[in-house]
C-alpha cells in the first residue's frame, strides 16, 4: 500500500473514530438518564435501541483504534521504528480493552430487560445497577489512548509528518491526558474536572483527519531534507 493511500485511510479512520465516540456518548447518556439506579434501569429499559447502537459504535471505535495502530505505525516508522511499535501496542491495547468495556454496556441492558424478571431479588438488582452504572475506573482504555497518542504525536511532530504547528498541538493534548486521565483513574480528579482536557484533543484530531485526507504525509526522511539546513 502506497504512503499516500495510508495516510487517506488513516485520516478516515480518525474522523470516523471520533464520530463513532461522540455519537455512543450522547445515545449512552440519554439511554442511562436518571436521578436513581431504579430510574436509570427503567430509563434504559425504555431506550432499548439506543443502547444497543451505543455497543455498536463502541465496537467501531475499537477496531477503529486497531486501525489506527497499524497506519500510524506504517506512517511514523521510518522516524523510530523502536517508539513507532510502542505507540502501535499501546493502540492495541486501548482497542482490546475498549472492546472489553463494551461487555458492561450489554450487562446494564440486560439488567434492565432480563435481570428483574428472572428471578433476581430487587435488592439484587439495584446492587447490580448501582456497580454497573456507577463503579469508577472504567477509563483504562482511554489511558492507553493517552499513551499511544503521545507517542505518535511526538513522532509525527518529530518526522515533520504534519505541519509543525498541529504536531505540537497534538503532543500538548496527549500530554495532558496522560496526566489527566490516571488522575481520574485512581480517584484525584472528578470526571466533570477531567472532561475538558479532551478539548484540546479534539481540537487535534479533527484537522488532522482532514489533513492526511487531502495532503497526505510527507516521509519523515524526505521532510527532515527539506528543513535540515
Amino acid at each position: 500500500m502506497t504512503r499516500k493511500a495510508s495516510a487517506r485511510i488513516t485520516g478516515f479512520t480518525f474522523l470516523l473514530y471520533i464520530a463513532a465516540g461522540i455519537a455512543s456518548m450522547v445515545l449512552a447518556s440519554q439511554a442511562t438518564a436518571g436521578d436513581t439506579v431504579s430510574s436509570q434501569l427503567a430509563n434504559v429499559a425504555r431506550h432499548v435501541l439506543q443502547l444497543r447502537l451505543t455497543i455498536l459504535l463502541g465496537l467501531t471505535q475499537n477496531a477503529c483504534a486497531l486501525f489506527l495502530a497499524i497506519f500510524l505505525y506504517s506512517l511514523t516508522r521510518d522516524v523510530d521504528r523502536d517508539l513507532a511499535l510502542l505507540g502501535m501496542a499501546f493502540r492495541l491495547g486501548e482497542g482490546l480493552t475498549g472492546a472489553l468495556a463494551n461487555r458492561t454496556t450489554a450487562q446494564i441492558l440486560w439488567l434492565s430487560s432480563s435481570g428483574a424478571g428472572s428471578g433476581t431479588s430487587p435488592a439484587t438488582v439495584e446492587a447490580l445497577g448501582t456497580y454497573l452504572l456507577k463503579a469508577p475506573g472504567a477509563n483504562i482504555s482511554a489511558i492507553f489512548f493517552a499513551m499511544g497518542s503521545t507517542v505518535f504525536s511526538y513522532l509525527l511532530l518529530r518526522g515533520r509528518v504534519i505541519p509543525f504547528a498541529l504536531g505540537w498541538l497534538g503532543v500538548v493534548a496527549s500530554v495532558l491526558l496522560l496526566v489527566a486521565l490516571p488522575l481520574e483513574y485512581v480517584g484525584f480528579l472528578s470526571g466533570k474536572i477531567a472532561a475538558p482536557v479532551w478539548i484540546p484533543m479534539a481540537l487535534y484530531e479533527i484537522p488532522l483527519g482532514f489533513w492526511l485526507i487531502v495532503r497526505g504525509a510527507t516521509p519523515a526522511t524526505a521532510q527532515q531534507a527539506l528543513v535540515t539546513p
